[in-house]
């Protein structure tokens, strides 16, 4: 073979091993109730991460069961008063599962938690707790996958719950603390929701709103993870 051509080949051969081993892995967890299980991750939050870290790999995990309180994420969860619910953790074993499958054996360089999830609370009259357990639930996933880098995006409750005839009392309880979560954390954000509510069903989106919701999550999360590169 020519010598020309080898070192040729020999030289794009090592740019490429370079290049493969510069990659990053992302890793995207997506949990919570019936507004994250309407969303597609395909539709526009994995085009955008992707589009974004077009370098890298990006894994993204969705993982959500409507009409659920944050107390079968949160091991911990307890109320203000009583014991009148238990905390059960399943669907948080759930997700970890999810996680372990999609992963297999890639070491995620930067992971981010996205949460949407809180109408149950609200509804049930726990805001006084709400913030405790999101936190607490952040918390908890930093400690089993060993990452105190953990980056996480909350979406904020639509105003749904918030008109006088809807009788939710603690929706604006649960909205603050979710801003509150992310605000008080250098890695954490929150996105808002008010403009999503769908026509015929306000407290769900309709399909141009998942997709957009997909879509903040996504821009949310890749400045977290820019921000975490630096």
């Amino acid at each position: 073979m020519n010598q020309l051509i080898l070192r040729s080949l020999l030289l794009s051969s090592a740019i490429f091993s370079s290049s493969i081993a510069d990659a990053k892995v992302h890793l995207f967890l997506l949990s919570g109730q019936s507004n994250m299980g309407g969303l597609n991750p395909d539709s526009s939050f994995t085009p955008t991460v992707k589009k974004a870290f077009s370098e890298d790999k990006c894994i993204v995990v969705k993982s959500a069961q409507g009409g659920q309180p944050i107390r079968r994420w949160y091991k911990q969860w307890k109320p203000e008063k009583g014991d009148s619910h238990s905390a059960s953790g399943d669907l948080y074993d759930k997700l970890i599962k999810a996680m372990k499958n999609a992963v297999g054996d890639h070491k995620p360089d930067t992971i981010t938690f996205v949460w949407m999830q809180g109408e149950r609370d609200a509804k049930e009259k726990h805001g006084s707790v709400y913030a405790k357990s999101l936190q607490g639930l952040i918390d908890q996933l930093s400690k089993d996958l060993g990452r105190k880098d953990l980056n996480f995006v909350i979406g904020r409750l639509s105003d749904f719950g918030n008109q006088p005839n809807r009788g939710y009392a603690d929706w604006e309880t649960v909205r603050k603390a979710q801003v509150q979560v992310a605000e008080d954390s250098p890695l954490g954000a929150w996105v808002d929701t008010d403009d999503l509510n769908g026509k015929n069903d306000g407290l769900h989106y309709d399909k141009p709103g998942y997709v957009e919701l997909g879509r903040r999550f996504a821009e949310a999360s890749i400045k977290l993870v820019n921000q975490s590169n630096k």
